[in-house]
């Protein structure tokens, strides 16, 4: 229900702050949208720390299938944005303090505490400034759907949902832990490094070196912590407070909660699921870094009554309506919008096109250098 719970209409967008006026790239009726604003929201993606983990990176080249794509999802979440901005505005919907206040103790409320919140925004690379600027555009767009249609969901909808899906309210076999984490990311580590001045220049096998010594010597430092907890495994919370770069659960002593194998990255899972309850692992390196792990319990296979998870089953579904509500209110505003592009690089339909052409060359790419695969048997 993690999952369910974190599912807002804040997912239909992705919202950005207010930017200086720059070079206007597309007119949404009266609004203009800026080469900054596009560029924002553009970064905030491209360089998503998932991205990077897996050593993927965009370059802004329309020569390039991926750069089109996600020119195509900004420029599109861009006017949609500037679409929903303007119907806000025009039935003069303010957010207070108390609305956002009352929303986020509800979030917390459902995950169980504000350090596990912390934990699951940070698991998903979001800091707690583009959360709550983020729950306040939330909060704005659910007075939105209020006005066109009030949303409720009755007892008898929650309990045929929860027949329906019984298997979403099962959970396997979970455990809890704690860990320390030393991090340790060679594609973040090589771009630190590219960014300092005296590197410049420098060849691929050197910056390879430097990357080397730099996992080797935060490997070390995960050794060293790990040689400690051997002696006084009863440090181990304290350890954590003083020496995880895990912030967000090193306060709690690097307390993780229970969670199944699916929820962390396999091979934290796997060492942790083989452990038994107050043992304390070897040193695991996953894409973050090094890990040094504590399993602090366990908990067996079983279901969630229905008594249980009613509420957010009520919250799941009235999500589900509001969203449905606010993709009609936008499909309903695109059309009777005047959109200019101003830049005609940034017309979706003239993206579209890039991306046909690419697609095509690459085809015939393939074919001249593999023509079996395109040839025609029987």
């Amino acid at each position: 229900m993690k999952k369910v719970l974190l599912m807002s209409l804040a997912a239909l967008f992705l919202f950005t702050g207010c930017t200086a006026p720059r070079k206007a790239i597309i007119k949404v009726n009266d609004q203009t949208i800026t080469q900054s604003q596009f560029n924002k929201v553009y970064k905030t993606i491209a360089n998503d720390e998932t991205l990077a983990s897996m050593g993927i990176s965009i370059p802004k080249d329309d020569n390039n299938y991926m750069y089109l794509m996600l020119k195509d999802k900004v420029v599109n979440e861009l006017i949609v944005k500037s679409l929903v901005d303007q119907e806000i505005k025009k039935h003069h919907i303010k957010v207070t303090n108390d609305d956002i206040n009352s929303e986020l103790k509800l979030m917390i409320d459902k995950v169980g505490s504000k350090e596990k919140f912390e934990a699951i925004l940070k698991r998903n690379g979001i800091s707690n400034k583009q959360f709550m600027s983020d729950l306040k555009d939330e909060v704005k767009m659910r007075k939105l759907v209020d006005m066109i249609q009030k949303v409720k969901v009755s007892d008898g909808e929650a309990q045929t949902f929860y027949k329906k899906n019984i298997s979403k309210f099962t959970y396997p076999d979970k455990v809890r832990a704690s860990h320390i984490l030393i991090m340790a990311n060679p594609v973040a580590i090589t771009q630190q490094l590219q960014s300092k001045p005296e590197n410049k220049g420098i060849s691929n096998a050197e910056l390879k070196a430097k990357v080397d010594t730099e996992m080797n010597k935060q490997y070390q430092k995960a050794q060293s912590l790990q040689a400690e907890l051997k002696n006084l495994p009863d440090n181990f919370e304290k350890l954590a407070r003083t020496n995880s770069e895990d912030t967000a659960t090193a306060k709690n002593g690097g307390d993780l909660g229970f969670f199944a194998k699916n929820e962390m990255v396999e091979q934290f899972s796997k060492q942790a699921f083989s452990q038994r309850p107050n043992t304390i692992s070897p040193v695991v390196q996953t894409q973050f870094g090094y890990h040094i792990i504590k399993v602090t319990d366990r908990m067996a296979a079983g279901q969630e009554p229905y008594a249980k998870v009613k509420e957010q089953i009520k919250l799941y579904l009235q999500t589900q309506k509001q969203m449905t509500i606010m993709e009609k209110l936008i499909t309903t505003l695109k059309a009777s919008a005047k959109i200019e592009y101003i830049d005609q690089s940034y017309d979706p339909a003239k993206i579209q096109q890039k991306l046909k052409e690419l697609g095509k060359q690459k085809q015939q790419a393939d074919q001249s250098i593999h023509p079996e695969k395109f040839s025609n048997k029987g």
